[in-house]
């Protein structure tokens, strides 16, 4: 099936859901290099417009033509990144690439900064907090014993220039500056034993030199600030709540059902610690390419998410492992995104901020789901139970385990078109259909 159009050429009209759809035109050569249309597509059961696009399956042109034919009205829109864009926001295939990894951890390399070791060197507080262990152990090690060294050269120093070495020959009642330093490693070993206060007793300053007490003086505040900030950043990088975010777990996968008699996607969080966080808010942020007006395509545009706890937005007590909904409805920017195909492109980034009871620090847990990774259709296990001592037991065995409901064919589909006739008509047959089995499809303990 194909149309044509005696002003654009090779253009190649695209449904999402009729296959070998195209809209073709041989007047303006060489607009669009390939007039393929998008094959191996599944059949679409409604008829609406919302569901065409215009598609290219090859890359667009460095440059464009203008046709006589066009006028001067006529605006043809390209970017430096047309070619990129083309591309799946997330990776082709099963290999999609993430922004945010399942733990929480950026995907994101950061390249062509100017000046960026000066940069980090200007706030060397984070930079050292940021070190690796291995790294911050090896330069806090190599500084100490780089500091004990350049003071004991200049130690040797000051006793070579008093002729307190052994070289030098002194006379029986020579009295040098430092007793019992007459070689480098004397001098070492006596700025090794100032500066961590060892004092054997053995080496020694004296009254004869007047600049060895001020280079002592010098040694030991200098060397005093350098422990107060090694020992800082060592407390500061112990003390992050980083490793508090990690007894925070969400569950693997995204679920769709329904939930009140509405579309829900819902994602499930638990708190492993019985300390608890305080003032806890789930949020959510959408990725995806969006194309505006102007025809500009824009990589990673976030769109809000909001998420509650049945019907409250308030912090939620996070005692138990709890549910949380995101209403699919005309004002959610997940509308027009395919949750039901699982090969839509695009990410949701879902964050946990709180303050942690025991250090008043704020804490935030972040991870994300791919859209193979929301299931739609199902809902959660029950993870919550009562023991025969009256305690509720969290099994977290069951946290991230799924179940199959029952759930309209084309509720979202519903939904995401604003036909409220139709939502009220398959919910009403849904409500017969349970009447007519004399039982409930499931039974849903909420937030558990």
């Amino acid at each position: 099936m194909s149309l044509t159009c005696p002003h654009v050429p090779h253009l190649s009209l695209t449904c999402s859901h009729v296959p070998h759809l195209s809209f073709t035109c041989p007047h303006v050569p060489d607009l669009f290099p390939c007039p393929s249309p998008v094959p191996h597509l599944s059949p679409c059961p409604f008829d609406d417009p919302l569901h065409l696009s215009l598609t290219c399956p090859s890359p667009v042109p460095s440059r464009v033509p203008v046709s006589p034919q066009m006028t001067s009205s006529t605006k043809v829109y390209y970017s430096q990144t047309t070619q990129t864009d083309s591309r799946p926001l997330m990776g082709p295939g099963l290999r999609r690439r993430r922004v945010l990894t399942k733990d929480g951890r950026s995907n994101v390399r950061m390249e062509h900064i100017s000046d960026k070791r000066f940069l980090y060197l200007k706030d060397l507080w984070t930079t050292f907090i940021d070190l690796q262990w291995r790294y911050k152990l090896l330069l806090f090690s190599a500084t100490f014993a780089g500091t004990w060294f350049a003071f004991g050269v200049v130690w040797y120093l000051v006793a070579a220039a008093h002729g307190d070495l052994l070289e030098f020959e002194p006379p029986a009642n020579h009295t040098p500056c430092v007793m019992q330093v007459h070689t480098l490693t004397g001098a070492f070993l006596f700025s090794l034993e100032s500066q961590t206060t060892i004092g054997y007793g053995f080496r020694y300053i004296s009254e004869e030199c007047p600049l060895a007490i001020v280079l002592l003086i010098t040694q030991l505040v200098l060397t005093t600030i350098l422990e107060i900030f090694i020992t800082g950043t060592f407390l500061a990088k112990i003390a992050r709540p980083k490793k508090r975010a990690e007894t925070i777990k969400f569950s693997q996968n995204a679920v769709v059902a329904q939930h009140d008699g509405k579309t829900c996607l819902m994602i499930r969080v638990a708190n492993m610690r019985k300390s608890l966080l305080i003032g806890c808010q789930v949020t959510g942020k959408l990725l995806q390419t969006h194309l505006t007006k102007e025809g500009e395509s824009v990589r990673l545009n976030q769109l809000n998410v909001d998420f509650q706890v049945d019907t409250s937005s308030d912090s939620p007590f996070l005692i138990l492992p709890l549910t949380f909904y995101h209403v699919v409805d005309e004002a959610s920017p997940l509308r027009d995104v395919s949750l039901r195909s699982g090969d839509g492109d695009f990410e949701l980034v879902v964050i946990l901020s709180g303050t942690v009871e025991s250090t008043s620090a704020t804490c935030q847990v972040r991870t994300s789901y791919l859209p193979e990774e929301i299931l739609w259709g199902y809902e959660f296990t029950p993870a919550i139970s009562l023991s025969a001592s009256g305690k509720y037991v969290a099994d977290f065995s069951l946290f991230d385990r799924v179940v199959k409901v029952a759930t309209p064919c084309c509720h979202h589909e519903a939904v995401r078109f604003g036909d409220p006739e139709k939502v009220k008509l398959e919910e009403s047959l849904r409500e017969a259909e349970r009447e007519g089995e004399g039982a409930p499809l499931s039974v849903r303990i909420s937030n558990v």
